[in-house]
């Protein structure tokens, strides 16, 4: 029986095909390096494309450095199929993705007539003063299409397969549901999962003779802790779920023939 499956792509997704599309996820703030600010962004970004059947392949934790930001820019959006960044869109001095993805491109950062009215909308409403410095979330690069931000207004953006959203968790989360529906998809990742009371250095030989077994299936080993008992998680990903059943059932038998019990 499979478990730990995620939920099934959105079957009307379009363009969906049997070579996955692959993302890096670039994550921007000095915050982040300094332990100050714990990120959150990733794991559901992560969880989002698995769930599409998009492999993320790669992600970075970079500083405030507009060289830096530019060249992981041209990098990444060149290996891969769609780029996530997050971070560096508000409206202070050190927020500077936008200026970096504009000359990652080349090309002008005016102010978005459309992301301007949605700006003066929002302040509008709450009596607030559309300012330079908030004015400064209207810029967009020249010839990006806008990302909705259903909770402050201020978009984020897409630039060709590069898709500039907010640092702040629920804008973040309600701009990448906005743009999902519209991106290729590929095979979903399944995965099945044994607990155990082994150690890695019992398993080690097995494991490595099952995954030459199965070079289609990824395979790993986990340690962690239940209680105070030791507990390792064999861990097997791929797209057929019969294989994947015949993997789990040859995990269970590998630790039963090794002496360990099942948790």
């Amino acid at each position: 029986m499979i478990s730990d499956t995620p939920a099934p792509a959105d079957s009307s997704a379009p363009d969906a095909t049997t070579t996955p599309p692959t993302a890096a996820v670039l994550l921007i703030g000095n915050e982040l390096l300094s332990g100050r600010t714990r990120d959150i962004n990733l794991p559901h970004i992560a969880e989002s494309l698995v769930a599409r059947g998009i492999r993320l392949r790669e992600a970075r934790v970079i500083a405030d450095i507009p060289q830096a930001i530019v060249s992981a820019i041209n990098e990444l959006r060149n290996g891969h199929d769609y780029v996530f960044t997050t971070g560096g869109i508000g409206p202070t001095h050190d927020d500077i993705t936008a200026d970096c993805v504009a000359e990652a491109f080349g090309v002008d950062l005016p102010v978005n007539t459309e992301a301007r009215a949605l700006l003066q909308s929002f302040c509008d409403e709450r009596q607030i003063e559309l300012n330079e410095d908030r004015l400064r979330m209207a810029r967009i690069p020249e010839g990006a299409s806008l990302i909705d931000n259903p909770v402050s207004a201020a978009p984020g953006f897409r630039m060709e397969n590069v898709f500039v959203m907010a640092g702040v968790p629920r804008i973040m989360q309600a701009m990448l549901a906005s743009v999902l529906p519209d991106l290729r998809t590929g095979p979903i990742v399944h995965s099945v999962s044994v607990g155990c009371d082994l150690g890695e250095g019992t398993v080690a030989s097995a494991l490595r003779a099952l995954q030459e077994a199965h070079p289609a299936i990824e395979i790993g080993s986990y340690p962690g802790k239940t209680g105070q008992l030791g507990r390792l998680s064999l861990v097997a990903r791929g797209t057929d779920e019969t294989e994947l059943e015949s993997v789990r059932q040859a995990l269970v038998q590998m630790v039963s023939a090794l002496g360990g019990r099942l948790s």
